[in-house]
């Protein structure tokens, strides 16, 4: 299988004018193409770190990181960050306008994808009048009209209550697999995490190293994120996550 990313014994550590605090410790990982990775670990573990090293925010103090194709990756924050003063519309196609890349065969995408995805009739309303799962799935197609071939996914849905949560994972979880990206996804919710991922990186406490890389396979035709919890390997699936975590936390 082909390798979108390849992390080879990677270490970095915050420096102060006090000393440094070591984050991330000696990590190896593989990714292939169209994979969904999900990532699990305590709270405070580098978990956000790693990901700032996966997208060049900051770089390892040892070791490397290989992104194959053209090193384009999107990145999908906590918050949707989305501006009120332009339409979804506008939001959508931002990313394009900054790279100067808004051709009509980009914007042409954007508006399949806006289609695709049921924002159709909300491209000339504003964010303000969207609810915050169509918020979401506006800031994803703003993400997916760059093309990455890796998304990076920063705990997206932990701003939304608990049914919409449920119902934007199985949107955007769907959406990713339909449109066959390679995803990292870092959660604190562990049945998301199963839900969503093709593995799940147990992270230790900091500095983070790896304890345990589990596939996750569920016996489910059609598997979405929301089915895979009716999954009757699901509860050993988080059973077994929980037991690493507290173990090691």
């Amino acid at each position: 299988m082909e390798h979108v990313l390849k992390i080879d014994n990677i270490s970095y550590s915050y420096h102060t004018i006090t000393g440094e605090t070591p984050a991330v410790k000696n990590i190896s990982l593989k990714i292939e193409k169209g994979e969904f990775i999900s990532i699990v670990g305590p709270s405070g573990c580098g978990k956000s770190t790693l990901l700032s090293l996966i997208s060049g925010l900051i770089h390892p103090d040892s070791g490397t990181i290989e992104i194959n194709g053209s090193n384009n990756i999107g990145y999908m924050f906590q918050k949707d960050n989305l501006f009120e003063w332009r339409t979804v519309y506008g939001n959508a196609r931002l990313g394009l306008d900054i790279q100067h890349k808004a051709t009509p065969k980009n914007l042409e995408y954007v508006n399949s994808l806006l289609t695709a995805y049921g924002l159709d009739n909300f491209k000339n309303s504003h964010p303000s009048q969207l609810s915050g799962g169509m918020r979401q799935r506006a800031a994803l197609i703003r993400t997916l009209a760059l093309e990455p071939d890796l998304l990076l996914l920063d705990e997206p849905f932990s701003a939304l209550d608990y049914q919409t949560r449920l119902e934007v994972c199985d949107d955007i979880g769907t959406i990713l697999k339909k449109e066959e990206k390679t995803a990292i996804l870092v959660t604190h919710d562990l049945s998301e995490a199963i839900s969503m991922g093709d593995r799940v990186v147990v992270l230790s406490r900091r500095p983070c190293t790896i304890c345990d890389i589990i596939p996750i396979n569920l016996s489910i035709e059609n598997r979405t994120p929301l089915s895979s919890r009716n999954a009757p390997e699901f509860k050993d699936y988080f059973n077994i996550i929980w037991k690493e975590l507290t173990d090691n936390a």
